[in-house]
């Protein structure tokens, strides 16, 4: 009996140490980054490959979900808000879902990219976008599914899937002139209200030119059409730094109303303080 138990465990060992070979992943995963204008694209996905097989029609059936891929669902991201198929879709991760067909397919975002499996039926309050694309036929065969990103330009690109002798696009659009064009208004326009703001706290805590942190304090203060009690407080601080104890004391004031009007007993405090070292009245 004894042997016996020694046989058996000499047998899981065996099985044990078998199990931490590693082979290879039939379908091995693969991710994609491409930045098209001033966003970036990246998908994660697994790549099986034909193996003598049928591909769409077959192993992969018409007219019903595919993950567009193999294990874990198919993962697109965004950095910022594109046109899916010309579907505006927000900026962030989607599940990539298909539907085969011999002329056309269908192919949907979804949100929940991380959940596990394939739904049977899609949950339509889940689906971001759902774009129609033809099916074009390659003059090849693509023996592993592969996922690209071409056609690139500003303001767009295509995204491919390729498999077997199917190529099917679907165009991505970007926002890059808009965002570039409002990024120029804002520059040519000049610095806003909390550009020189910050620039002469900056100047100020910094020990630099306190004469041109006060012209940039004065500037954002003019700009803003109600300052709250803090940028009175630094208002009043960068003031007394450049010796105008009257601005100072008026700024002061103001933080001190604002303060008590927000109930912020610190501010009251400190502009009291303050108040009575310039000797305010």
């Amino acid at each position: 009996m004894k042997k016996i138990t020694l046989f058996i465990c000499a047998i899981m060992a065996s099985f044990a140490v078998n199990a931490q070979i590693q082979t290879p992943a039939p379908s091995p995963g693969a991710q994609l980054i491409q930045t098209v204008g001033l966003t970036d694209i990246t998908v994660d996905y697994s790549r099986p490959s034909m193996r003598g097989r049928t591909i769409f029609g077959d192993l992969v059936p018409y007219d019903k979900i595919w993950r567009t891929g193999a294990n874990a669902r198919t993962k697109i991201s965004f950095s910022k808000d594109v046109t899916f198929g010309g579907t505006e879709v927000k900026a962030g991760s989607y599940a990539i879902f298909s539907k085969p067909g011999a002329s056309s397919w269908e192919v949907y975002l979804y949100e929940g990219p991380n959940d596990g499996g394939t739904p049977k039926v899609l949950d339509e309050s889940k689906v971001v976008a759902k774009v129609t694309s033809e099916v074009v036929k390659m003059p090849m065969s693509m023996e592993t599914f592969t996922i690209i990103i071409d056609d690139l330009s500003d303001n767009g690109a295509t995204l491919g899937f390729l498999w077997e002798s199917t190529y099917l696009p679907v165009k991505i659009g970007v926002g890059t002139d808009a965002a570039v064009m409002q990024s120029i208004d804002k520059v040519m326009a000049g610095p806003g209200a909390g550009d020189y703001y910050a620039s002469a706290v900056y100047y100020m805590n910094s020990g630099k030119d306190i004469k041109k942190a006060k012209e940039w304090m004065d500037k954002a203060m003019s700009m803003t059409e109600k300052p709250a009690f803090w940028q009175l407080r630094q208002q009043s601080l960068v003031n007394a730094k450049a010796g105008d104890k009257k601005a100072a004391i008026d700024a002061a004031k103001k933080s001190l109303a604002a303060a008590k009007e927000a109930g912020n007993d610190d501010y009251v405090k400190m502009n009291t303080d303050s108040l009575k070292e310039w000797g305010a009245k």
